[in-house]
């Protein structure tokens, strides 16, 4: 019933809504940039439908349910990024005239070695990005219909590769700005009807919570993986073999076991995890991997987030759908508005949880913390109405970032990889779609928030340093940047990899592998600098650098003149002739 009422209409608007950008789509500068034709409204409402991405949203609310208030550090940092770009980014990129970041890459520096390069760490981010947006709504689906996981994963993938396949980014377009003012009524309402209905006595509790140690209820958790717990006390339980007595000590439960603890039972410690609602709850720190450096672990979330917005490769692209620079820099400025309204709601929805659902921890679960709130407020026909509601906008949340992120994997394998036309890029989507469900269904385990962090990590190491060297820096070189690059994917990835495979960490040294951002994007600007300040720049560097920061006399539909066209201008007096034609406007 759920999914009729909920699911099925939003993806069904989504397919209709991208039939309408067929007709357009006639060349690969409509399927990736809408032939940069986009209002800064509407590009705004675009950028934050595709922003507020479902990890954004269920996965902060979840982070509080589990880690306490710390982790509205999340949305403070989604949106500073924004300040950050609007500053250095947004207007000199769109009027480097490039396509994707790959592509004002090789455009700045003349390299087809750095393109690749950049494509590949494009496929990366969009990888660790891409994954929590199918595996929050496998699991969202799961929780309020019962369907296995999969399903969800199925049809959230299949969604966005045929609505990408038929309208390309002008579909994405509309499709994302419906999605975003569709999600601000779906979070809102039911956000205030929770408010309204759960009591002075519920809100009290909210407001000085404490340790979620006993059952108040009999609470019925289904275990989506295997888990190890530690019981301190005997309890007795029912599972699907009937009743049991467990006695104190270690308990293993596995995949797909359910669980109904009694009311007044103590709450088993699953390992590796704290229970929620303890002392630490309400410190306004994040203390990541529970290492007991919340300031350090605070820091390093948002210099990866904060940096990591302005190399995110999907919001770049979406900034070269504008008409001119200037409508970039509009656009960034009405999206830090929008952002800045919308998560207020995180936080809300996160501590109701910690009241209302703080068992969603033993199960892995937090993620769903937003749909599974209403049935616990009421379980009649109100219930089910704002359980579907909530749904719903999780699937818009969904589908109009996969969108994006969909996009952009794909221009950067048969745009950036291997060049090819129209056709290739709309068989590519659906080729990247399946690789991103089969890596989805694997990762049931990871958190949404976690692994999205994961990706501004790798973005704030490798395309931030090369956006801002090369918009703001004449000496960057073509070795400087590709050494810069690889040494912050490198050192992101290494780091990432450890957490998941490597031995066990603890103290200081476990925050800085888990978010490595606070070393590893200083070791990529100092080796950008470094190995540039060792070399010589292109003779035409000054020529680009002008074109990046001078504001266009005439915008056109077609956009300004790409930055590989200026340097192919090969003859010095074509050169010398282009820059003083362009010094003498910016000095008139």
């Amino acid at each position: 019933m759920i999914f009729a009422f909920a699911v099925a209409p939003v993806v069904l608007v989504t397919l209709l809504i991208g039939l309408r950008g067929v007709a357009a789509m006639r060349t690969t500068s409509d399927f990736l940039v809408a032939s940069r034709r986009v209002s800064p409204l509407l590009n705004s409402a675009a950028v934050s439908g595709e922003y507020l991405s479902a990890a954004s949203f269920l996965g902060v609310a979840g982070l509080v349910v589990k880690d306490g208030v710390g982790a509205l550090w999340y949305p403070v940092g989604f949106t500073a990024g924004y300040i950050a770009m609007l500053v250095l980014v947004a207007a000199p990129m769109r009027r480097s005239g490039a396509l994707t970041v790959p592509d004002f890459a090789e455009a700045r520096l003349a390299s087809p070695v750095l393109r690749r390069v950049s494509a590949v760490v494009i496929l990366v981010i969009g990888a660790l990005y891409l994954v929590p947006q199918f595996r929050t709504s496998g699991l969202v689906l799961s929780v309020v219909s019962g369907t296995p996981y999969w399903v969800g994963v199925v049809i959230a993938g299949a969604g966005v590769a045929i609505t990408l396949a038929l309208g390309g980014m002008r579909a994405a377009t509309y499709v994302q700005a419906f999605q975003f003012v569709l999600k601000l009524v779906l979070f809102i309402v039911p956000a205030v009807w929770l408010l309204v209905s759960v009591g002075p006595a519920v809100r009290g509790e909210a407001v000085h919570p404490v340790e979620f140690t006993r059952f108040g209820r009999d609470t019925p958790v289904t275990f989506r993986v295997g888990v190890t717990m530690d019981l301190t006390e005997s309890t007795i339980v029912r599972t699907d073999d009937g009743v049991r007595l467990l006695e104190p000590g270690p308990w293993q439960v596995a995949a797909g076991t359910r669980v109904v603890f009694p009311a007044g039972a103590a709450v088993p410690e699953v390992r590796g995890e704290p229970l929620p609602g303890g002392a630490s709850w309400q410190r306004p720190l994040l203390d990541l991997q529970n290492a007991g450096y919340p300031l350090l672990g605070t820091w390093a979330l948002l210099i990866s987030l904060m940096l990591g917005t302005m190399g995110l490769p999907h919001v770049l692209m979406r900034f070269h759908t504008s008409p001119d620079g200037r409508a970039a820099r509009r656009t960034a400025a009405l999206t830090v508005g929008l952002l800045s309204m919308f998560y207020l709601f995180p936080g809300i929805y996160g501590v109701l949880g910690r009241v209302l659902v703080p068992h969603l921890y033993l199960s892995g679960a937090t993620d769903t913390a937003v749909v599974a709130l209403p049935a616990q407020v009421d379980t009649g026909v109100a219930g089910t109405a704002f359980t579907g509601l909530l749904t719903a906008g999780a699937f818009a949340a969904f589908l109009a970032t996969s969108l994006g992120l969909l996009l952009v994997v794909s221009g950067a394998i048969s745009y950036d990889l291997l060049p090819g036309g129209l056709s290739r890029l709309r068989i590519t989507v659906f080729g990247a779609a399946a690789a991103v469900v089969l890596l989805a269904l694997m990762a049931i385990r990871l958190d949404a928030g976690v692994l999205v962090t994961w990706g501004f990590t790798v973005a704030a190491s490798t395309f931030c340093p090369l956006l801002v060297l090369g918009i703001w820096w004449a000496r960057l070189t073509v070795a400087g940047a590709l050494a810069g690059v690889l040494a912050g994917l490198l050192g992101s990835a290494g780091a990432i990899t450890v957490t998941l495979f490597g031995p066990p960490l603890s103290g200081w040294v476990a925050i800085l592998v888990a978010q490595p951002a606070p070393w590893t994007v200083p070791l990529a600007f100092l080796t950008m600098i470094a190995v540039s300040l060792r070399g010589r720049p292109p003779a035409w560097a000054a020529t680009a650098m002008l074109r990046l920061h001078l504001n266009e006399d005439q915008p056109t539909s077609a956009g300004p003149l790409p930055l590989r066209d200026l340097r192919h201008s090969t003859r010095p007096a074509d050169r010398s002739s282009t820059v003083r034609r362009i010094t003498g406007r910016l000095v008139r």
